[in-house]
């Protein structure tokens, strides 16, 4: 299913100190990271933490194909107004060593570079050099004059992550149709990154984080990548406030979007999960909360569609 000359690989030493901190099984998530008598939460039910990481994993193994397009449908599009905002609300600028957290299917990294491509005068943006540690192969997808050609503008540095290969997949074909050169597309953990400490500039990750197994611990590793004065981005969904919103939201997402994804994705029981992963996320305080103990300051939200949904930021000071 991978684009030509393109792959992605569950295990890579990208230095011998992260292949020692960081070993991945073949469904991306770290070896040994997660308990299997500690109790956690998979939607509405209780199961251990292992369990949780593979139930997570299997979801968006069989959602990537058609997750996009479920989006659309479940948020009536809404969904891109969110991400559109929370990428403008980062302010991409040249030059910034880019890491986005479960985000295989390149919605936010494809915005992101949309934004570099305006600001740049409307000119081809390419990528920076791949980074010294890349974990994907494009020897025979790009020409060699696409390549020195955007290594020679040094416009970005990115790196996707996520769990799922098919995300990842799903992805590395978008980024192709797009023409879109030299990310770094890499099967990991957000619990156990398998990258350096203070190696980007920003962490962004977006629909994501309520999703994996100890939020805690996510967090504390994207303080860990980040370098000082680096920016920690979510956008998440949230808590509604309004009483009438939050009942009207709740039927609909509840009894609505389960049934869609079976017609639509043939898949009842993930888009089941989804829905109830939304209730179990912290609100909004208590999330911004976690942020500031994983060490990040000047810590701040905003609500989108009256807290349908979320971005928050904090910076590593």
């Amino acid at each position: 299913m991978w684009p030509a000359g393109r792959r992605v690989v569950s295990v890579v030493p990208r230095l011998a100190l992260t292949a020692a901190r960081c070993t991945a099984t073949t469904s991306g998530h770290a070896k040994g990271e997660y308990s299997t008598d500690k109790e956690t939460h998979f939607g509405f039910k209780n199961v251990s933490e292992e369990e949780k990481a593979q139930k997570v994993h299997q979801v968006f193994e069989n959602v990537a194909d058609k997750y996009d397009l479920m989006n659309d449908l479940m948020s009536g599009f809404i969904h891109r107004a969110w991400k559109d905002q929370f990428v403008s609300r980062l302010q991409p600028r040249p030059h910034t060593r880019l890491l986005d957290v479960a985000g295989g299917t390149g919605d936010i990294v494809f915005r992101y570079i949309q934004h570099l491509h305006h600001a740049s005068g409307g000119s081809r943006v390419g990528a920076a050099a791949p980074p010294k540690y890349a974990t994907t192969d494009s020897s025979t997808s790009d020409s060699s004059s696409d390549s020195d050609s955007e290594s020679s503008q040094r416009l970005y540095e990115i790196s996707v992550c996520d769990i799922s290969e098919n995300m990842l997949g799903v992805g590395q074909q978008r980024a192709k149709a797009l023409g879109h050169h030299g990310i770094d597309w890499v099967c990991g953990d957000a619990q156990q990154l398998p990258f350096e400490e203070g190696e980007f500039d920003c962490y962004t990750i977006a629909f994501g984080i309520r999703n994996v197994v100890d939020v805690q611990k996510a967090l504390e590793e994207a303080y860990r990548v980040l370098r000082p004065g680096g920016r920690f981005m979510c956008l998440e969904f949230s808590h509604v406030k309004n009483s009438l919103m939050r009942w009207a939201y709740d039927q609909y997402s509840l009894n609505v979007i389960p049934p869609m994804g079976q017609v639509v994705a043939g898949d009842w029981a993930s888009y089941q999960y989804l829905v109830e992963s939304i209730r179990k996320f912290p609100d909004q305080e208590t999330f911004k909360e976690m942020i500031e103990e994983a060490g990040f300051r000047n810590v701040t939200y905003e609500n989108l569609t009256l807290g349908v949904a979320a971005i928050h930021s904090g910076f590593k000071i």
